[in-house]
């Protein structure tokens, strides 16, 4: 596969962009675009619903090896997103509950706690750039997926805390104990994804699945099986909700998130 570089991809007529973690795929879709990046190349994957055009990038694919959250090359993955000239993205995350979320239900988180210490999370160690996080989230985003998951009528929460961990490893009770003081929810893929988006501003929004009761929430342990089985029995629902959310997608976005490095814009 030809590496297409960044000249050759702008303009491509792409409206969306959805990131997607373990066991995520979309029917259907063959062939791909090798995107050179400053931080590594990308594959993405085209797709087309109803006249409108996205990718699909696999977070945690690289080659034949699965990524672990801690190892994704996050800063490649948006790089290449607006690259391909995309201006909205939506992040397909797994999560345990610390608020008793129904297992398999759906959440849309609204803010997030970033508890990661090891990754980049910028594309400026070179200067000082203040990206603003009032709205992490794009609410315009958020209400088209809000109405798309009631309209389905599907179980989902609106709003809530997304704590990112750093992982591999599964949380202690203890340190669920006490983000459950601060959080709803807790995933190991939301952060620096979303500064980055943010960083660059795009909108960018996030569908969590809820795998499991987080740790000593629940009866005995957590097992990677487990969630890949509650991923598996809730991927029909989730493909139903995405690709009825992209034929709602408006054709403009008229919110915050492009001005996210201009503070004085959001004034």
């Amino acid at each position: 596969m030809r590496i297409r570089r960044a000249e050759e991809v702008q303009g491509s007529g792409f409206d969306i962009a959805l990131i997607g973690g373990v066991n995520f795929s979309l029917p259907g879709v063959t062939g791909s675009i090798v995107v050179e990046t400053p931080f590594g190349v990308v594959r993405a994957y085209p797709f087309d619903v109803h006249g409108r055009k996205g990718v699909m990038i696999s977070r945690h694919a690289d080659g034949q090896k699965h990524l672990p959250p801690h190892m994704i090359n996050y800063r490649a993955i948006v790089w290449a997103v607006a690259e391909l000239g995309i201006e909205r993205v939506i992040s397909v995350n797994s999560v345990g509950t610390m608020q008793g979320h129904p297992i398999g239900s759906f959440v849309l988180p609204d803010d997030v706690l970033d508890m990661t210490r090891s990754r980049e999370s910028t594309f400026h160690n070179d200067r000082t750039i203040h990206v603003d996080m009032t709205e992490p989230y794009c609410p315009r985003l958020r209400e088209c997926l809000r109405d798309t998951l009631v309209k389905k009528e599907l179980g989902f929460a609106d709003g809530g805390v997304y704590v990112c961990t750093e992982g591999p490893r599964f949380e202690t009770r203890a340190e669920i104990r006490m983000l459950s003081n601060f959080g709803d929810v807790v995933g190991m893929t939301g952060m620096p994804e979303l500064v980055l988006a943010r960083e660059l501003n795009l909108c960018y929004a996030s569908i969590c699945t809820v795998t499991n009761n987080a740790c000593g929430l629940g009866d005995g342990k957590i097992t990677a099986s487990e969630v890949v089985r509650t991923l598996q029995e809730r991927q029909e629902s989730l493909l139903e909700a995405l690709l009825s959310f992209i034929e709602r997608l408006p054709e403009k976005r008229d919110c915050n998130c492009m001005y996210a490095t201009d503070i004085d814009a959001c004034l």
